[in-house]
């Protein structure tokens, strides 16, 4: 049995509870929404349902995927909620968001893997919202470049799609996603005129060098956004943790990374994907 690493005092999370919260947690229930804040047991929910952000999950609650790093029900999904695309848009209006965030689960079960729904979303939500700014953090779409583009052509400000991982770990880390089809859907991102921004975790086993590799890797395609985190294992079935990776340690990967030619990185152990998104436009 792998030792269980005790979490250090630095990754202790201040849960929030001002009427902020309470007015998000509202909004979101109240509209019968997902959010990747409360399925990802994400380590910021309190803070960021206290400044009333919050990311929205489409496409349903369960995914066809099983990723060994991530808390989301896996199984078969129920169909796409057709009301889903302006339930978000009102709850954004309501939140008085200058800036929305939107992610999905995987939906391998559909023929067109929930492009479309993703672009009537996006539309949508700039429909009922002008002012807002929107970033989606979508999937691979199985490396089908057309559907990407479906994406881009809804007009978000910024698409991320994120790695997750080193290549040595991706086999071991994501259930069906592969390293060099992820950088690809970054590349198509990049040449189509569209802020690219791609994520990873750390504490999983990886090298140094194995992250600086990957530094250059998604440079090279197109990105210039990026954002590091510490992996937090969700439940006993998920992957464990292999390290706690120390703020000066990730303020290092900051410095690396600025230095290579990224124009925006966030890096510290709580950082996620959303994290701070809106200073990335």
């Amino acid at each position: 049995m792998a030792e269980h690493l005790r979490k250090p005092d630095w990754l202790k999370i201040r849960l929030g509870g001002n009427e902020q919260f309470t007015r998000t947690k509202t909004i979101v229930e109240s509209h019968c929404l997902h959010t990747i804040c409360t399925s990802g047991k994400c380590p910021n929910m309190g803070e960021c349902w206290s400044r009333g952000t919050a990311t929205f999950m489409i496409g349903g609650e369960i995914c066809t995927r099983s990723c060994k790093f991530c808390n989301t029900l896996t199984g078969k999904p129920l169909p796409l909620d057709p009301k889903e695309p302006a339930n978000v848009a009102e709850s954004i209006r309501l939140m008085q968001l200058k800036h929305a965030v939107i992610t999905s689960v995987d939906r391998d079960d559909l023929p067109d893997l929930g492009a479309a729904h993703w672009a009537e979303t996006i539309r949508t939500i700039k429909a009922v919202n002008p002012e807002t700014t929107v970033e989606v953090l979508i999937p691979d779409f199985q490396g089908r470049l057309e559907l990407v583009d479906q994406v881009v052509e809804a007009a978000p400000e910024i698409i991320s799609h994120n790695m997750e991982t080193v290549k040595r770990l991706t086999p071991e880390v994501r259930s069906a996603a592969k390293y060099e089809v992820s950088l690809s859907v970054l590349r198509r991102i990049a040449e189509r005129g569209v802020v690219a921004k791609t994520g990873i975790m750390v504490g999983l086993g990886e090298t140094d060098e194995e992250i600086l590799t990957l530094m250059d890797d998604v440079l090279a395609v197109g990105v210039s956004v990026l954002t590091i985190g510490q992996y937090l294992q969700p439940s006993r079935k998920n992957i464990p943790v292999k390290a706690y990776i120390t703020p000066e340690h990730f303020a290092a990967y900051k410095t690396w990374a600025l230095a290579k030619g990224f124009k925006k990185v966030e890096s510290a152990p709580l950082v996620r994907s959303s994290y701070h998104a809106e200073r990335h436009v």
